[in-house]
């Protein structure tokens, strides 16, 4: 067995800016809970491939009698993760990284991951952190790690990049309707990138069909936003407004959890707004089953 790789975790407990040597010890933290954890594990993946200067954001750790027990990744999104069962070292992580949150101001766009985490972190920032536009506290985070107990629709397929545009202005929608602004901002933006991206790794699903005009248009689609870990999250489910009731979403996710769980990761996963009743009752028919919270507090 060679030496251990240099780490700049010591004996004393408290939170810190972590380094690139300490990406492995990291990610052994999210795979304490890999669903929960699917986008902090995502971006920390990445950051071992580019390191974490070119990744986009800053990570935290708690350490905790010498052993990193919780970490929080702070870029566009900042993504708490805490999987400690001990309540006092918990709430002690929770508030190193909102105090190294407060310390920086806000640069995040949102706060998301397990509901727990992310609402004690706000509960602190709060005051420090003025302008956030909605907190949604309860989102359902489900997952499926079977076939889809629904026949899944053989027209959804990976869209490719000669579609993208139809993809993007479908995607855009789906941003609007969900957040309530539109994320672009003109060609060649962050978002623009973003869902070009996903079409071209394959990680962008649609079921086209010709419009009025004869032009493809999108029905129905998905992304799978963020996969890391053995763990796919599906993000921007939309159907188009004229095709809702028809249960195109059902048979949708069902082709979409059957090509991720062939040719991705073995299980699938999202999460959704409580409220979302239609939307929860579509999934749980597919098969996926609720295994915890999240919640997304946005700015």
């Amino acid at each position: 067995m060679g030496p251990r790789r240099a780490t700049t975790l010591d004996r004393r407990s408290g939170g810190r800016v972590l380094t690139d040597v300490d990406l492995g010890a990291a990610l052994r933290v999210c795979a304490l809970d890999p669903v929960g954890s699917v986008l902090a594990t995502a971006r920390l993946e990445h950051a071992r491939l580019v390191g974490l200067a070119a990744a986009g954001g800053v990570l935290w750790g708690y350490v905790h009698e010498g052993v990193l027990v919780a970490i929080c990744w702070a870029g566009p999104n900042m993504v708490p993760v805490v999987p400690v069962a001990d309540e006092r070292v918990a709430q002690a992580a929770i508030e190193s990284f909102a105090g190294l949150a407060a310390q920086g101001g806000r640069r995040c766009s949102s706060i998301v991951g397990p509901a727990p985490a992310v609402l004690a972190v706000w509960r602190l920032l709060r005051p420090a952190w003025p302008g956030v536009r909605e907190v949604r506290d309860d989102q359902p985070s489900m997952v499926i790690d079977h076939s889809p107990t629904v026949a899944p629709d053989r027209w959804v397929r990976c869209s490719r990049s000669d579609e993208l545009g139809a993809v993007l202005p479908a995607c855009v929608r789906m941003f609007t309707e969900e957040v309530g602004y539109s994320p672009a901002s003109g060609p060649h933006g962050p978002y623009e990138t973003r869902v070009r991206h996903l079409v071209e790794q394959g990680r962008s699903l649609v079921r086209m069909e010709p419009g009025l005009d004869g032009t493809p248009r999108v029905v129905f689609k998905g992304e799978l936003g963020a996969v890391a870990g053995g763990v796919a999250q599906v993000q921007g489910v939309w159907v188009a407004p004229d095709r809702r009731g028809e249960r195109l979403s059902e048979g949708g996710m069902a082709a979409i959890v059957e090509h991720t769980r062939r040719h991705v990761a073995p299980v699938v996963s999202l999460y959704v707004n409580a409220y979302n009743a239609r939307a929860i009752a579509a999934y749980r028919a597919v098969g996926f089953r609720q295994v915890g919270s999240y919640a997304t507090v946005l700015f």
